[in-house]
């Protein structure tokens, strides 16, 4: 078999926008999609691609008939790509800071359903951010909380807010909300009015969480009939929403169903646990006064 070709030499802007180009091909999941979003035809964005591929020395996606997918390859370069953009970025921030103007990027990963918080010290301290630096741009990321983790450790994301389970040696946590949850069922499940003296939940089937939880959460979720698996909280709501399952939501999330009367709580004095949150940073990262005037307003909220 013969061997691929080195890459050799120096990053050029001809390179950076190549793999610009390719970033937004794979989010969109082809080259149609990703017309739109780069303004530039299909041909283009085709050229480009095999560009890139003769300068890499491989081959970094399938397309056709049969439509696109990523080489082993191509998904390796995808995450290579990520992080030197992300990087570049990092730079000119940086450099920015030396003139203590507000430019640049935030990029901010969020557990889910956070936004119906009472306490909006995350949409609260982004606004004023923004009030400070206009030209400050703005990229949240709703992905999962060991996606976050990863995101911050490698650079992807500057910042990230997830349930504190464990604590990361390459971290800093600062605990930020307590969130409590409850146990419910809908309007249209036969519990809805059964005093909750009368049940037995061990006979109804529920829906648990399939992230990782603390050890309390756990035990509490084990009281349960687990029918059903939810990847996230929107998830568990769906579901408890059926008239099928019970189901743990975050209080601040259930609200809406219980005002409507389309939820309630079953015995919440029994039924609750308490989930805390913490903002996550990478420690040893460099000076960054975008992120560092985000976590002030941040930190000035909580």
């Amino acid at each position: 078999m013969a061997k691929k070709s080195e890459f050799k030499g120096q990053i050029s802007d001809v390179d950076l926008r190549m793999l610009r180009i390719y970033k937004v091909v794979v989010e969109c999941g082809g080259f149609s999609a990703a017309e739109v979003e780069l303004n530039i035809s299909r041909a283009a964005i085709s050229i480009a691609m095999s560009d890139l591929e003769s300068r890499l020395g491989f081959r970094l996606c399938q397309r056709g008939r049969s439509g696109f997918s990523l080489t082993e390859e191509g998904q390796q370069i995808y995450n290579y790509s990520l992080q030197l953009l992300s990087s570049i970025e990092d730079f000119r921030t940086q450099v920015n800071t030396l003139h203590t103007q507000l430019k640049g990027e935030l990029n901010i990963g969020i557990t889910d359903n956070l936004v119906t918080m009472p306490k909006m010290l995350i949409t609260n301290a982004l606004s004023e951010l923004k009030q400070q630096g206009p030209e400050v741009i703005i990229n949240i990321r709703m992905i999962p909380p060991n996606d976050i983790e990863l995101g911050v450790l490698d650079g992807r994301l500057h910042v990230g807010i997830v349930p504190t389970l464990r604590a990361l040696a390459g971290l800093n946590y600062h605990p930020l909300y307590e969130e409590r949850s409850k146990l419910y069922c809908s309007h249209n499940h036969p519990l809805f009015d059964v005093d909750d003296s009368e049940i037995d939940l061990s006979a109804w089937d529920a829906v648990v969480p399939a992230y990782a939880q603390t050890a309390l959460i756990k035990a509490c979720h084990q009281q349960l009939k687990a029918t059903a698996t939810a990847t996230d909280r929107e998830g568990i709501a769906f579901l408890i929403l059926t008239g099928q399952y019970l189901g743990y939501l975050p209080e601040h999330l259930a609200h809406q169903w219980v005002a409507a009367g389309k939820m309630r709580a079953i015995d919440p004095d029994k039924h609750h646990y308490e989930t805390d949150f913490s903002v996550i940073t990478r420690k040893g990262a460099r000076s960054n006064l975008v992120l560092e005037t985000y976590l002030e307003h941040l930190m000035g909220e909580s």
